[in-house]
């Protein structure tokens, strides 16, 4: 669920256009270095508020239209003036200096204790932070980043330039991140939150985890949203989940993703639109769309609760793979083609069907129902309505349920059971 934006709060300042928004910021710096307005409009070139960042948006039918960046208005806000970092609230200047770590960790920690609803910060330009901090959101906050968040030096675990822990009530409309982070996003261990557009374009890392660890059988991370997310160049995957209760994505879309485009591990009650991956996993055995570690297994069954609206995939590891104990998944529409592995994978899962409304799926990779001793075998699977070229469909072993109908075999062939 999204939560609903307040329409008051401390030091609310309304959305202004680029030019008011540049004479108000010039204002405030004058102010904060006690100077008359006539020699600050002299001396300083207050920055315009930056156009809204081009998020690649693949086309999902089900995302979320956004405003601008900044439009929605704000309580507090950060922003460069030459090589200084400012973070204000209000009419109150709060910070000056040259760390945009701290000028945002200035302007959240501004905004009203002990909060019951959402209040907003905004942050104008870019800069850059360490990849061993991160800036933390508490329950009940808005963040928007206007220009883009560049990660650089050393990394440590668990952190990233955004971090939600143990919160709920947050959202982040905009995000673009580049350098290499941890993690771009991360989010463990809280409910509410709704992440926009996000834009990752890393040179390692992963680029969104949200998960419940430390806690994997309660889940205590519930009812996550996510409009669309551009991630390329990650060493990792694109997004990644574990132990989640209420998921839904517009459109993840992957580029040159190390290991998974998205990767759902024990995660329940999940709505995505679109997976649209290049290249994702290349040279491992990883998809554009994975589910693992019993995702979508709701005590000991596997109702349907995993609907994808439709994944494409050209390149890179696998298209779809399901292991692990996964199900209760519903894949509407595929177009898979050139895998350097399987098109699809489907391992001791149960209750999937791919191409409930159609699809194709092409060679050279293979198409293939397969399960290990470890688990129970892999049970009713279903592949209808699906034009099959230069590929195969094979099972081995032989699962139970398999369903396969309204094919159409172009130079394919049938191997199952």
């Amino acid at each position: 669920m999204t939560p609903t934006p307040t329409t008051g709060g401390r030091g609310r300042t309304r959305a202004a256009g680029p030019r008011r928004r540049a004479r108000r910021l010039l204002l405030n710096a004058a102010l904060a270095a006690g100077l008359a307005l006539g020699t600050a409009a002299a001396a300083v070139q207050a920055p315009a508020a930056p156009e809204p960042h081009d998020i690649r948006n693949a086309g999902s039918d089900r995302s979320t239209a956004a405003a601008a960046c900044g439009d929605s208005g704000f309580d507090a806000e950060a922003y460069l003036l030459g090589s200084t970092w400012v973070a204000r609230n209000g009419g109150t200047v709060l910070y000056e200096g040259g760390d945009m770590l701290t000028a945002m960790r200035t302007a959240v920690g501004s905004l009203t204790p002990g909060r019951s609803s959402q209040e907003r910060v905004v942050v104008w330009q870019s800069g850059t932070v360490p990849g061993n901090a991160s800036l933390d959101l508490p329950s009940h906050t808005s963040l928007e980043v206007c220009g883009t968040i560049h990660v650089s030096g050393a990394v440590a675990a668990d952190h990233a330039p955004v971090r939600v822990r143990n919160a709920q009530n947050v959202s982040v409309p905009h995000l673009s991140v580049t350098g290499a982070p941890y993690f771009g996003v991360f989010v463990r261990g809280s409910q509410q939150v709704h992440l926009g557009q996000i834009d990752l374009r890393l040179s390692s890392g992963l680029g969104i985890r949200v998960d419940s660890r430390g806690s994997d059988a309660v889940r205590t991370t519930r009812d996550i949203t996510i409009d669309d997310v551009y991630v390329s160049g990650t060493n990792n995957h694109g997004v990644e989940t574990y132990s989640v209760d209420g998921l839904t994505i517009g459109t993840v879309t992957a580029r040159d993703t190390g290991y998974s485009g998205l990767l759902l591990n024990n995660t329940v009650n999940a709505d995505v639109g679109l997976v649209d991956a290049v290249d994702a996993g290349t040279g491992t055995g990883y998809a554009a769309f994975r589910m693992a570690n019993r995702n979508g297994r709701i005590g000991n069954g596997y109702p349907d609760n995993i609907r994808v609206g439709e994944v494409r995939a050209r390149g890179g590891g696998r298209g779809i793979f399901c292991v692990s104990e996964s199900g209760g998944a519903v894949i509407e529409r595929v177009d898979i083609a050139q895998t350097g592995s399987n098109a699809v994978l489907v391992e001791n899962c149960h209750n999937v069907t791919i191409a409930e409304d159609g699809g194709t799926i092409a060679g050279p990779g293979d198409i293939r129902i397969a399960a290990r001793s470890e688990f129970a075998n892999t049970s009713d699977i279903t592949f209808e309505n699906l034009r099959l070229v230069n590929t195969a469909l094979n099972e081995n072993p032989c699962a139970a349920g398999t369903v396969v109908r309204n094919i159409t075999w172009d130079n394919s062939r049938d191997n199952t059971c």
